[in-house]
């Protein structure tokens, strides 16, 4: 028998909000999701994925796994330096004592910025490089709401993106990454990686139009001719960083010449769409008198920029108080990071009735603090919400009845992304005239199972969420819309 091959298997991943009053450091990753080596579960999560798919193919593919810690922090604020360069060191010298290593799996988000690394995807592979050397195959995935750095580009063999927003198709990215690892590790492909930059950034929900039928386009021309892989970087807007915006990634099988042919035609196409392929983002006002004149519910209303998955604490009140000063009732509401009102309302009890101060703790943008008699209706300790295959931590949660609304409160931060998020507390979703759940888009497969209308409330707050007037200080190319058409000239 063929001797195996030794693959290494890492995952450092967040998504930093370079504008966030939040900061992260290694608590957050701690509270979220941390698991040395050998201790991944078999579930996987939004980012290392590679972990549960790479063990049921490896005696298949004789391959000899040796784990690295895989590590998650919620979207936040800047990483502090010496959290960054803690996760890092620990993962190369978990690498170095693996070696000799054939392969590296990385599970990646690609928009994670450090105090003093604006690039810390591409720092972390240049390092692999280093210690592997030249022959080893490095392969990584990404979330498509990631900057694309030529360090990523120039020392990855392989690079897998999510494609579809939601990320539903996490597991399935990680199943064509490792497929491709192990194709190339036989010499059955060489893989070239081809790239083109946009000059946009945008909005790119897939759940509509005109991003579905992009997406199943570029699905289609996977395995034609030399074309192995297609992937689309969104970009994340509220990440000030140089190489900030969107970007086609094309792999073939040693074609460079028809794969930078194909990566410029799909992304000036790419481009082509930009404008329209956002949802209608409505004031919340709007919103919420769209629901109540619904004849059936729930109508789910998405509020986009008060969403953590985009590094915002997710404690904003003004949707909530537009709720309470409408009378609003037959609603529920999640969710409100505040772990000091969750621990209180522990304290006083499932049933009892108290005065709570709630939400609004972490900025002058998220409204005024909820100031209100509540009843304690539901408390959870560790509380989780799904998303796929994948178990989301809520920390302790509690559910709470303000002026007839019910509100989940969490202790850990999370976006919404299932309809468990109000089951698993014990509010029935289905029930509800309304449903408000802060997300961008993530809820949108698992919630359209129910909802009788899906609308997007644009609320203000301390999301950067235009791109043409964001105050970036790192970004010098001219990309749309804050030039009309960055490709001339």
């Amino acid at each position: 028998m063929a001797v195996p091959k030794r693959v290494f298997i890492g995952s450092i991943a967040t998504e930093t909000n370079t504008f966030s009053p939040l900061r992260t450091d290694l608590q957050d990753f701690k509270d979220s999701f941390y698991a040395p080596p050998g201790h991944h579960p078999a579930t996987p999560t939004l980012c290392s994925a590679v972990y549960p798919v790479a063990r049921a193919r490896a005696a298949e593919l004789n391959w000899q796994i040796v784990e690295g810690t895989a590590s998650w922090a919620e979207p936040g604020g800047i990483v502090s330096q010496q959290t960054w360069e803690f996760l890092r060191d620990q993962l190369l010298a978990e690498l170095r004592a693996a070696m000799p290593v054939d392969i590296v799996l990385l599970g990646l988000h690609g928009a994670m910025v450090a105090q003093r690394c604006l690039d810390c995807e591409g720092e972390l592979i240049r390092m692999v490089r280093e210690v592997v050397g030249s022959e080893a195959l490095i392969g990584a995935t990404f979330d498509p709401h990631s900057h694309l750095t030529a360090d990523r580009t120039h020392h990855a063999d392989i690079i897998t993106v999510f494609k579809e927003f939601p990320h539903t198709d996490f597991v399935t990215v990680a199943e064509d990454l490792i497929e491709l690892v192990h194709r190339a590790s036989t010499g059955a492909i060489r893989p070239e990686i081809s790239t083109f930059d946009c000059r946009m950034i945008e909005v790119l929900p897939t759940s509509r139009e005109p991003m579905r039928s992009f997406v199943d386009e570029i699905k289609a021309l996977e395995g034609t001719g030399s074309v192995l892989s297609i992937s689309i970087i969104h970009g994340f807007m509220a990440g000030d960083v140089p190489e900030l915006g969107s970007r086609v990634v094309v792999i073939t099988d040693g074609d460079r010449t028809g794969g930078d042919a194909l990566a410029r035609e799909l992304g000036m196409r790419l481009f082509a769409m930009r404008g329209t392929t956002r949802p209608e983002f409505l004031p919340p006002e709007t919103a919420l008198e769209k629901a109540l004149a619904a004849s059936a519910g729930p109508v789910v209303i998405a509020d986009v920029w008060d969403n953590p998955g985009g590094g915002v604490p997710g404690d904003s009140t003004i949707i909530l108080r537009q709720m309470m000063d409408r009378k609003i009732d037959n609603a529920a509401l999640a969710s409100i990071w505040d772990p000091i009102a969750v621990r209180t309302c522990f304290s006083a009890g499932i049933g009892s009735t108290l005065r709570l101060r709630f939400g609004a703790k972490m900025s002058d943008q998220g409204g005024a603090p909820i100031d209100a008699n509540i009843i304690v209706r539901g408390a959870v300790r560790d509380a989780v919400q799904s998303f796929g295959q994948s178990i989301v931590p809520l920390g302790d949660a509690v559910w709470v009845e303000v002026a007839g609304i019910d509100v989940i409160l969490t202790s850990v931060r999370s976006q919404v992304f299932s309809p468990d998020i109000f089951s698993n507390l014990g509010i029935d979703p289905s029930s509800k005239e309304v449903l408000v759940v802060k997300s961008t888009n993530h809820f949108h497969n698992a919630f359209a199972q129910i909802a009788s209308e899906i609308l997007y409330a644009e609320v203000n707050g301390p999301y950067p969420s235009d791109p043409a007037t964001n105050a970036y200080r790192h970004l010098s190319r001219s990309i749309w819309p804050r030039v009309e058409n960055p490709h001339n000239g």
